[in-house]
C-alpha cells in the first residue's frame, strides 16, 4: 500500500497518551443510541440513521454532544449517555412532486453543525447551545439562511432529480480561520468547497469556493481502463469525508481513498492513496438481477484493507480511521496500518455496515477518558419486527487506537 498521511508518527504520539493495558483488540460500544426505524408509522417517521458528529463543549466537555443524521427523520441530537436530546425535523417538500429535505452527513465546525440536506440540494446549518447542552435539554436553533441556493442544481426541477448534495465535511482553514465545507455529489465524482458566511440577520450563508471532478475511469498498471460497476445512468460517488488541517480525506465508495490538498483558492490535486479490494475487477451491469456481476478475472490491482463500499472517515491527530461497509470492519492507517471491529459488548450490540464516524480526542469525562469514537451501525439489533433498525454506537478511542 502506498503511503496514506504525511507523516504518519501521530498514531505512535496518540496511542502513548492511552493505558497500555489492552484487552481484546476488537472493541465494544460502551453504550448506544435507541433504535430508529424507516417506517412512516415510527417515531420519528422514517428515520434511518447514517452519519454522526461530536461538538465538544467549551466549559464541561462531559455535557459534550453527538449529533446523528435520520435522513427523512431529521438530525437527533444525544448526550454522552446515548439519551436522545433533542429530534430536529427535515424541512417538508416545498410543493406537489417536489422532494422533502433528507439529512445525508453532518459535521461541526465551532458551535455550528453543518448538514447535507440531500433530499433539497441544501447546506442546513444550526447553531450549538451551550445552555441547552448544559441543562440537557434543545441543543439546536437553525440558522440556515432562508435564501441558500441549491449546493450543485441549477434549478429547482434538478434538485428534484436527486443528484443532490450528499457526503460532507466542514472544518476550518488553519491559516486564515475560514469556515470550510466540502460537499459531494450523489451518483457524480463532483466535490464542492464552500465557505460558510455570517448574514446580517444572524443566519449563516454558504459562499462557493471552488470544484473538482474526480475521475470515474482508471488507467490499470497492465495498460487498460477500468471503471466500477454501477447502476446505468450512475456514476462513482463519493460520501464519506474528513478535513485533517488543509488535506481533505474523501472515500470514492467502489473506488477508494482520496487526499486532496487545499489552498485558499481552492482544491489542490487529487490523489488515491488506497484502494478497495475489487478496483480494477471486471464487473458489468446484470438488467435481471439489477446487481453487478463479475465479468473476468480479478487481475489483483486492489488493495488490502477495503471491501466496498469505502465509507465513514474520521481523522484523530494525523489517524485516519475508515469504514470498510462490505464487510464491516473498520481500518486505522497510522504508523502501523491495521483493521479491527466493533463487536457486542455488555448490553451493546456489534457494529454492521457502517456509514459515518466521528471521533474526539478531548477527554470526556469519566466514560470516556481519552476521547471518544461514534460510528454509524447500519444493522441495529434486534429489529423492530420485520423492520430493520440503524442506531449510533459510541466506542471509549483508547478502545480503538491501542494496540
Amino acid at each position: 500500500m502506498r503511503r496514506l498521511l504525511p507523516a504518519a508518527v501521530a498514531a505512535v504520539t496518540l496511542l502513548s497518551a492511552v493505558p497500555a493495558s489492552a484487552a481484546s483488540p476488537d472493541p465494544s460500544p460502551v453504550a448506544q443510541t435507541q433504535a430508529f426505524v424507516d417506517d412512516s408509522a415510527a417515531s420519528p417517521a422514517n428515520a434511518d440513521a447514517d452519519d454522526p458528529a461530536i461538538w465538544v463543549h467549551p466549559h464541561d466537555p462531559s455535557r459534550s454532544v453527538v449529533l446523528g443524521t435520520l435522513k427523512e427523520g431529521g438530525l437527533a441530537a444525544f448526550d454522552l449517555d446515548a439519551r436522545t436530546l433533542q429530534l430536529v425535523a427535515a424541512p417538508p417538500a416545498p410543493g406537489p412532486g417536489a422532494a422533502p429535505g433528507r439529512f445525508n452527513n453532518v459535521d461541526v465546525v465551532g458551535d455550528l453543525a453543518v448538514v447535507s440536506d440531500r433530499g433539497r440540494d441544501r447546506i442546513r446549518v444550526y447553531r450549538i447551545d451551550p445552555a441547552g447542552a448544559a441543562a440537557g435539554g434543545h441543543v439546536l436553533r437553525d440558522v440556515t439562511d432562508p435564501a441558500a441556493a441549491p449546493v450543485f442544481a441549477a434549478s429547482e426541477s434538478e434538485v428534484d432529480s436527486q443528484r443532490t448534495a450528499y457526503g460532507l465535511a466542514a472544518g476550518r482553514d488553519p491559516r486564515t480561520g475560514v469556515r470550510w465545507v466540502a460537499v459531494t455529489r450523489r451518483h457524480e465524482t463532483r466535490v464542492a468547497l464552500l465557505k460558510l458566511a455570517d448574514r446580517p440577520d444572524g443566519t449563516v450563508g454558504t459562499v462557493p469556493l471552488a470544484t473538482v471532478d474526480l475521475p470515474s475511469s482508471f488507467r490499470l498498471p497492465d495498460g487498460t481502463t477500468w471503471s466500477p460497476c454501477e447502476e446505468p445512468g450512475e456514476g462513482p460517488q463519493l460520501e464519506g469525508s474528513v478535513f485533517d488541517g488543509r488535506v481533505l480525506y474523501t472515500a470514492q465508495e467502489d473506488v477508494g481513498i482520496w487526499r486532496i490538498p487545499l489552498t485558499s483558492a481552492g482544491f489542490g490535486r487529487p490523489e488515491l492513496v488506497d484502494r478497495v479490494r475489487s478496483y480494477g475487477v471486471p464487473q458489468r451491469w446484470d438488467a435481471a438481477t439489477e446487481e453487478c456481476v463479475a465479468d473476468g478475472a480479478d487481475p489483483g490491482f486492489g488493495g488490502r484493507w477495503l471491501e466496498a463500499d469505502a465509507e465513514g472517515l474520521a481523522v484523530a491527530d494525523g489517524t485516519l480511521f475508515a469504514s470498510s461497509q462490505g464487510d464491516s470492519r473498520f481500518v486505522v492507517y497510522g504508523h502501523r496500518t491495521r483493521d479491527l471491529r466493533i463487536v457486542a459488548g455488555r448490553g451493546t450490540d456489534s457494529v454492521e455496515h457502517s456509514d459515518g464516524s466521528a471521533i474526539t480526542t478531548t477527554p470526556l469525562g469519566r466514560r470516556y477518558p481519552h476521547g471518544l469514537l461514534v460510528v454509524h451501525d447500519g444493522e441495529r439489533r434486534p429489529s423492530a419486527g420485520d423492520l430493520p433498525t440503524t442506531g449510533f454506537a459510541f466506542v471509549r478511542l483508547e478502545d480503538v487506537l491501542r494496540g
